[in-house]
């Protein structure tokens, strides 16, 4: 497990906020639920535990869960001396938890090419090898896409982000959005980050507000529905927000309330932009109408942590996410350079040379 600790030490020498890491012969999870107000490490010894912990948004975050694929199979590699069944049923499970995110599945695909004809002590290296591959390449992407998305924001700009996108959500520092936010905040840009509450989990109050304090970024913290306001009356210059998965038309998948606030920026002419890897890009999928919507438990809207906040009996309804259309979207921030329409052509050219 050299090379995996290896890793992880120098992901923590730089400074990085990781959700996840590797430590002894177990799994070590930032608890996003309890933040902001406690800061509480949990120990994942078996991947259904890891599964539990996606599920119950423990772990959350389309690069978080990607990353996830890569550290739950090395895990059941390593706890079963390198059986591929047990490294094959790990897989299937784990897809099942978050079906809208592509990340996780294609991170999986990768890591069983990787154990495919192998098996024991050979296994194991194989599926080290690739995780150190995967995580590298995802903390690369971050620093990469940071840059061409810092390149879009001008000094002084007020920004509206949605739910959180940021290093918890990714390999450590930024994830998608927070990437593009705080590479612009380090090249001394003057920036003011407005961030929505996104109900029903918070995301964006406990932990993107969180992390913009960490990272020394001014912000404002909104309700969900504050932003058609702050826009009419010229309070926001940009949205950035994240990407659970982009169709090959560009139509963007993202956590629910994302339509709400392009819309708003649509009628305001305020530029809109999504921030994502190549990796979250689906070319298998045409549009957005083909993406599969997660609906959670309505308890999940009609409660927050366990305390009820409507009346007993009250129906809910809580699609996880939303799809915006592409042609609200006036850029796709990338690791290879900003994706503009028509996206259905230039989203190809991310297989190929960097764009600009």
């Amino acid at each position: 497990m050299s090379q995996l600790q290896d890793l992880v030490q120098d992901f923590k020498d730089r400074g990085l906020l990781l959700p996840v890491w590797f430590e002894g012969r177990s799994l070590k999870l930032m608890d996003q639920i309890k933040l902001p107000l406690s800061e509480e490490i949990c120990r994942v010894d078996r991947v259904s535990d890891l599964a539990m912990a996606i599920k119950n948004m423990t772990i959350r975050g389309s690069g978080a869960i990607g990353t996830c694929g890569a550290w739950g199979l090395y895990l059941a590699a390593v706890q079963s001396g390198g059986k591929k069944e047990v490294v094959q049923e790990a897989a299937k499970l784990l897809k099942q938890t978050r079906p809208t995110a592509v990340n996780l599945s294609k991170t999986i695909d990768e890591m069983l090419g990787a154990a495919s004809g192998s098996d024991g002590v050979s296994l194991i290296d194989n599926m080290e090898n690739k995780s150190v591959e995967i995580l590298s390449r995802q903390l690369e992407f971050e620093y990469r896409l940071g840059e061409h998305g810092a390149a879009l924001i001008e000094d002084g700009d007020r920004i509206l982000t949605h739910c959180h996108s940021g290093a918890l959500a990714g390999s450590g520092y930024g994830g998608r959005a927070l990437s593009v936010i705080r590479k612009a905040h380090e090249k001394g840009k003057r920036i003011h980050v407005f961030t929505s509450e996104t109900r029903p989990y918070l995301q964006g109050a406990r932990i993107t507000a969180y992390e913009l304090k960490r990272f020394g970024i001014p912000h404002t913290l909104l309700t969900d529905g504050m932003s058609g306001y702050c826009m009419s009356q010229g309070m926001i210059d940009k949205v950035v927000v994240g990407s659970d998965r982009v169709a090959s038309n560009g139509d963007l998948a993202n956590k629910v309330g994302t339509y709400m606030h392009a819309l708003g920026a649509r009628e305001h002419g305020v530029p809109f932009y999504t921030a994502t890897s190549s990796h979250t890009i689906d070319f298998d999928c045409p549009s957005g109408q083909d993406i599969e919507v997660e609906y959670r438990d309505s308890r999940e809207v009609t409660s927050f942590l366990s305390i009820r906040t409507s009346p007993k009996g009250t129906k809910a309804l809580y699609p996880s996410f939303d799809i915006t259309p592409h042609s609200m979207i006036s850029g796709i921030i990338t690791e290879k350079g900003v994706i503009k329409a028509p996206y259905s052509t230039n989203l190809q050219k991310l297989n190929h040379a960097s764009v600009s």
